[in-house]
């Protein structure tokens, strides 16, 4: 069955939601947005979009700090996240799938240069992705493989759209044919994504995220990542 184009829109808005969520607070973005309501709302009505089994009310993102203290909130969510995924001298989860199936193959682990890591490069750059302007990281984080998937949903709106007749629809990112996307189209591409990827390891990275994290927003977070890809 052809997936419509308001659940693809709905995968993309919630990509772009767990990227933001999962990366580095260096602005008050998610902090505005997890004290303001927004974040809760957002994800409550994309899971619900979805027929995700996702409960809401498990954790509670704001009770990090008090309602509406987005500051004392952004400290405590940069705090977190450094423990969590940069660490010293190793992070409590890496959000590298790199360093994820390294552990699985038995093999030392290696940035940039392990196979799985030039594996998603690879994807990205047939998919005309290339690095962000700005970072040197590598692109196998999990922030960057959901916004990968982002914009393939956002590619798949089109077509979808298209198919159901709709009138226009505004092209995201890059023009591409879709044939030149793996797979020969932005559905096929996504479906080899994430069966060759996100769930391979990003079901295992969500449940130690939930673990180990000492702050509610960081659970719910998880819990969410994982009812959407597991």
């Amino acid at each position: 069955m052809a997936v419509s184009a308001d659940t693809w829109q709905a995968r993309a808005a919630l990509c772009e939601l767990l990227a933001l969520s999962f990366r580095y607070p260096e602005d008050r973005t998610l902090a505005d947005a997890i004290a303001s309501g927004e974040w809760d709302e957002a994800a409550d009505e994309i899971a619900g979009v979805l027929g995700l089994a996702w409960d809401a009310a498990a954790t509670g993102a704001a009770e990090v700090a008090a309602p509406g203290d987005s500051v004392e909130l952004q400290k405590a969510l940069r705090v977190e996240a450094t423990r969590l995924f940069v660490g010293a001298p190793k992070p409590e989860v890496s959000p590298y799938e790199g360093v994820w199936r390294a552990v699985d193959d038995g093999v030392q682990v290696l940035l940039f240069v392990n196979s799985h890591s030039m594996e998603v490069e690879r994807f990205c750059k047939a998919c005309g992705l290339g690095r962000p302007e700005g970072t040197n990281e590598p692109l196998d984080a999990v922030w960057t493989e959901l916004e990968l998937l982002e914009y393939l949903a956002l590619r798949a709106v089109m077509d979808a759209a298209e198919a159901e007749g709709a009138a226009s629809v505004e092209e995201p990112g890059a023009a591409l044919a879709s044939a030149d996307l793996p797979g020969g189209s932005p559905e096929a591409a996504w479906g080899r994504f994430m069966a060759d990827h996100a769930k391979v390891w990003m079901p295992r990275f969500a449940e130690a995220v939930a673990e180990r994290s000492l702050v509610p927003f960081y659970c719910q977070v998880a819990s969410l990542l994982k009812a959407f890809i597991g």
